[in-house]
C-alpha cells in the first residue's frame, strides 16, 4: 500500500447522496482539491455510489473508501460485502468497528480484528474506530477503554500489519452531536495511543502511525485540533456531505501543516 502524506482528512458520508449526488459531490471536491495535493483525502460513500465516485476522482490524488465489510470471502451472508468486492469496486480504504456499527449492529473488538485481517489480505487500508461514550468519559475510564480496544481488537497483529492501519479517536459523546472534544481532550488520548504503540511495537512504528479524530469537526475547530503533536488527520462525518465544509477542514489542515 502506498504511503500516506499528513494531514490525512476522510469523510465518511454514512448513509447519505444517492449515485448522481455523490458524483456530483465527489467532483465538486476533486476541482477544489487540486490546489491541496499535499493532503491525503478520501471520499467514503454508500456502497452504491464506490464505483461512479471512483470514476470522478480518477486521475486525482483522492482515495475512496468503503464504510464497512465483512471477513469471509464469500457466501451465504446476506446484506454483507467482501472485502475482495470493496477492492474490485475500487476501495483503497475501509472503515472497520465505526462506533455506529458497534452500537446498532453488534460490532465488538473480536469482529474488528477479522474484518481488518480480511482487509489487509486485499490490501485494503483499514480505518480503525475507537473511543468512549459519554458515561465512560464521565466516570475517568476514557483511557482504560482506549486501551482495551487496542488490545482486543488489534495489538496481536504482526508489525507489518499493524503499520497498514489508520487508527482514528472517535469520542462517541461528540459524534453527530455538535460537541466536540478540546484539542487537550483530543490530544490526550491521541498521546496515549501513540505510547501504547510504542510499547507494544517500538518508537519507529509509533512516530509514523496515522491516528486521526473524529467527532463534530468542522472549519472553526480543524486548526486547533490539528495543531496538537499527536492529531494527524480527521475522520469526517456530517461537515463531509458539503465540499464547502468539507474543503474548510481540509484548508485548515493544511494550514495548521504549514505552520
Amino acid at each position: 500500500m502506498e504511503k500516506l502524506a499528513r494531514p490525512v482528512i476522510a469523510g465518511n458520508w454514512k448513509m447519505h447522496k444517492t449515485i448522481s449526488e455523490a458524483r456530483h459531490l465527489a467532483a465538486d471536491i476533486v476541482s477544489q482539491a487540486a490546489s491541496l495535493s499535499q493532503a491525503s483525502l478520501i471520499l467514503i460513500p454508500p456502497f452504491t455510489a464506490i464505483q461512479e465516485v471512483k470514476k470522478t476522482v480518477s486521475g486525482s490524488h483522492l482515495l475512496v473508501g468503503g464504510q464497512d465489510l465483512f471477513w469471509e470471502e464469500e457466501g451465504a451472508f446476506t446484506g454483507e460485502i467482501s472485502a475482495r468486492q470493496l477492492k474490485e469496486a475500487g476501495c483503497d480504504v475501509v472503515i472497520v468497528g465505526h462506533s455506529e456499527r458497534r452500537q446498532y449492529f453488534g460490532e465488538t473488538d473480536e469482529t474488528v480484528k477479522k474484518k481488518v485481517l480480511a482487509a489487509l489480505r486485499h490490501e485494503l487500508r483499514p480505518i480503525v474506530c475507537i473511543g468512549e461514550n459519554l458515561e465512560e468519559r464521565k466516570s475517568g475510564e476514557t483511557l482504560k477503554k482506549i486501551k482495551s480496544q487496542l488490545e482486543n481488537g488489534l495489538f496481536g497483529l504482526p508489525a507489518e500489519d499493524f503499520s497498514q492501519v489508520i487508527l482514528a479517536y472517535e469520542p462517541i459523546w461528540a459524534i453527530g452531536t455538535g460537541q466536540n472534544a478540546t484539542p487537550e481532550q483530543a490530544e490526550e488520548v491521541h498521546s496515549y495511543i501513540r505510547q501504547l504503540i510504542d510499547v507494544n511495537y517500538g518508537q519507529e512504528l509509533a512516530a509514523c502511525a496515522i491516528i486521526l479524530y473524529g467527532g463534530s469537526v468542522k472549519p472553526a475547530n480543524a486548526f486547533s485540533l490539528i495543531k496538537e503533536k499527536d492529531i494527524d488527520g480527521f475522520l469526517v462525518g456530517g461537515a463531509s456531505l458539503q465540499a464547502e465544509s468539507f474543503m474548510g477542514i481540509v484548508s485548515e489542515a493544511c494550514r495548521a501543516d504549514e505552520g
